[in-house]
């Protein structure tokens, strides 16, 4: 019951930041203020070995990206939301599919001007993946993630810095992070910080987020990156959950761009496990993509 009742307060969360949204649109007055926009980019390299003396197998990789923003602004109030989808995998013969990339990351932050570059703000930010997730890939018997197991929704109050529309510097003295594991056998074992048998977590402390992009910052070349800094202020506060992306894409014509991204993670709930399933202390988990296809922008 209790999974049930959490279950529905994170999706009524998520409903409440479109709700406005919707009905801006049916008003055309309101339309005009709006700014629309993102882009979608598929990369994808394949394998084949018939008679390969030297040995190997054949593979099959993807990746799919794809930004979106809708940003809203008049007089002094301005409401920025933003939405992010990467999916990447790998294929190798007869093994089983081993994801190398899954996350889900929604955004909006409305403001209201207080000063030269300064806004009276309110932000939530909602962060999860789609697929089953495995620590034991291409095997894939040992399940450590899936939708909602573990997402992460975080609402608060603050002030925004945002002197032109790449850079925004968001700092908040009032931040709930609220951990859900909608998954009997992670929340059993008390995975990613909630108490055994729990499926919901909440912490309460401080927020930074920081946001740069740039568009030709060098010729033909994008420039993108978030920093995500939280202290939980009621338990160890030193120990600060970091979430750093950095991407950047080249345009190698309309379409054919070259993209490398690095994305440092720390999250002082995520204990690793080893081998032998004995559980140590957190550690910085990193990932690195570099690749090559085709970008739409819109």
């Amino acid at each position: 019951m209790k999974r049930i009742f959490f279950r529905n307060v994170l999706l009524a969360a998520l409903l409440s930041t479109a709700a406005p949204n919707i009905a801006l649109a049916q008003q055309p007055d309101s339309i005009k203020q709006w700014k629309l926009g993102g882009d979608v980019s598929f990369s994808m390299s394949q394998i084949k070995l018939d008679n390969w003396a030297a040995g190997g197998k054949n593979s099959i990789t993807g990746t799919f990206m794809a930004n979106g923003f809708a940003n809203y602004e008049k007089n002094k109030s301005s409401w920025a939301n933003s939405l992010f989808i990467g999916y990447g995998w790998n294929k190798q013969q007869d093994d089983n599919l081993t994801k190398t990339d899954d996350r889900l990351l929604l955004s909006s932050k409305y403001g209201y001007a207080a000063g030269k570059n300064w806004h009276y703000s309110a932000l939530a930010d909602f962060k999860t993946q789609m697929a089953i997730g495995y620590k034991d890939p291409p095997t894939n018997t040992i399940k450590v993630s899936e939708w909602l197991a573990p997402a992460y929704l975080l609402a608060s109050l603050g002030m925004d810095y945002k002197p032109n529309d790449n850079f925004s510097l968001y700092i908040s003295p009032l931040t709930s992070k609220m951990t859900f594991v909608m998954n009997d056998s992670l929340s059993n074992a008390g995975a990613y910080g909630v108490e055994p048998n729990e499926s919901f977590r909440a912490e309460y402390g401080a927020y930074i987020k920081s946001v740069y992009k740039k568009d030709n910052i060098l010729k033909n070349l994008d420039f993108f990156t978030r920093l995500d800094l939280f202290s939980n202020l009621l338990n160890t506060p030193q120990n600060i959950d970091v979430d750093w992306e950095i991407r950047l894409n080249y345009r190698f014509t309309k379409y054919l761009t070259a993209v490398a991204a690095l994305n440092f993670l720390y999250d002082d709930d995520t204990k690793t496990v080893d081998e032998n399933g004995k559980e140590g202390g957190a550690q910085l988990q990193t990932k690195q993509l570099l690749g090559f296809g085709i970008n739409v922008k819109f």
